[in-house]
């Protein structure tokens, strides 16, 4: 096959982008719902840069603490964030009041009562999350959209908890929230046709690019990030170091490999002092403090820059943990065992029905988790070193864990010389 051209995979893009708006079966006639002022729960990491994005836009934003001190951090934070875009030019000085201006801090959830759209961003932990769309059932306007920020929970079993379903949605905005372009829209099973409809529109309002998807364990994008994910830990219990297997992803055009990536969002997300998960090798470095970047130590050292610098600690945990002696893989080998199941996962999703289209799956990981655009995307990629080869790598692998196993349409693909970009199941269906 002839390497596709710069030209070629730019129109690919762009036509990805374009036709990720397009939502088959949604009537035409379908009106949309009035969204003048917006709640946001939880003004963290998460919830301070989802409400910036509305604030940016012009929109009044409400936004809710469990205490004053939470709720001034997270206010503090927005603003700094505003001001280092104004001394950097990016929009005039009194724009930062404007903008501030339009935030209302609260404490209470019955206080977000009259809005017309509210996103909780809180903690991920379903039965916290099923006791908030409780609540909010109780409290909120008839007619109000109720969002989950949720990146992989069941929003089914949050949107049971009410007694109007049709209004419950996935809004999956990605970290940082006011600068990452990505916004994963999930229906769940009851939504609403005019919610679908005035979330897509609202997206463009506040400048995402939006991709409307399925509810399945981490949606469309980190159900594939944890196929590449457990891929990587694999290959450490196997004796490969952290920093060779980031360097292999940092060569095919990642900016951050799994580890650096890991390092950089903090290994103690979900983890506990004295907790035993199902990833020991992270357990360990967190008993040592070793938390990532914000600790200056965590898969890697990091110097006063934050450079990464591989440890000679992290080898130790790992060698003591899995009994591997340290192996050598060529990189070419470490891409195709972390890439190539990111590609049967994704042709999993298709199958399921999680995604409209298999493009929509390339827009995603190009503007979610930083898939170096001169492969186009999972898909695209896919296409490129062919399904035969896909396939052989994944019989290797689904061989050594059932959860591997190769997609039946891949087998297909691979017999008739099909392309993974013109998989058609039938769109999307909840």
């Amino acid at each position: 096959m002839t390497p596709p051209t710069e030209e070629e995979i730019g129109r690919y893009i762009a036509a990805a982008g374009a036709r990720a708006w397009e939502v088959p079966g949604l009537p035409e006639t379908v009106t949309h719902r009035d969204i003048t002022t917006v709640g946001i729960i939880g003004a963290g990491t998460m919830g301070g840069g989802i409400a910036m994005n509305f604030a940016s836009a012009g929109y009044p934003v409400k936004i809710v603490e469990t205490t004053q001190e939470a709720l001034d951090r997270g206010l503090g934070v927005v603003r700094g964030n505003y001001q280092r875009s104004a001394d950097k030019g990016r929009f005039p000085q009194d724009e930062v009041e404007a903008r501030m201006g339009r935030f209302d801090g609260r404490l209470a959830l019955a206080d977000l009562a009259e809005c017309d759209l509210v996103i909780e961003a809180v903690f991920e932990d379903l039965d916290l999350k099923r006791r908030i769309f409780t609540e909010l059932d109780r409290v909120m306007k008839p007619g109000a959209i109720l969002a989950t920020n949720t990146s992989a929970l069941d929003i089914d079993a949050i949107a049971a908890m009410t007694t109007r379903p049709q209004d419950v949605i996935g809004l999956h905005f990605f970290s940082p929230a006011n600068v990452m372009k990505l916004l994963e829209i999930v229906r769940a099973k009851h939504t609403a046709d005019d919610v679908v409809a005035t979330c897509m529109d609202l997206a463009r309002r506040i400048n995402k690019v939006a991709t409307l998807v399925g509810v399945c364990p981490g949606f469309v994008g980190n159900r594939i990030l944890f196929a590449r994910q457990k891929q990587a830990n694999k290959l450490v219990y196997r004796g490969v170091m952290p920093w060779d297997v980031d360097a292999a992803l940092n060569a095919f055009g990642f900016k951050m490999g799994p580890f650096q990536m890991s390092d950089l969002a903090g290994l103690d997300i979900g983890w506990s002092k004295g907790a035993q998960t199902d990833n020991p090798i992270r357990d360990a470095l967190c008993e040592l403090d070793r938390r990532g970047q914000k600790t200056k130590a965590g898969f890697y050292d990091y110097d006063e820059a934050r450079r990464p610098i591989p440890s000679e600690v992290t080898a130790g945990i790992i060698r003591d943990i899995t009994g591997a002696e340290p192996a050598t893989m060529s990189q070419a080998e470490i891409i195709e065992i972390c890439i190539y199941p990111m590609i049967n996962e994704a042709v999993k999703i298709l199958e399921e029905n999680k995604a409209q289209r298999p493009s929509d799956i390339d827009v995603v990981w190009l503007n979610g988790y930083g898939w170096p655009p001169d492969t186009g995307g999972p898909m695209f990629y896919g296409d490129m070193v062919g399904a035969k080869a896909v396939l052989d790598r994944m019989e290797t692998l689904g061989a050594e864990d059932a959860e591997f196993a190769p997609a039946d349409t891949l087998r297909q693909l691979a017999t008739s010389g099909g392309a993974f970009t013109q998989i058609d199941t039938g769109g999307l269906k909840v």
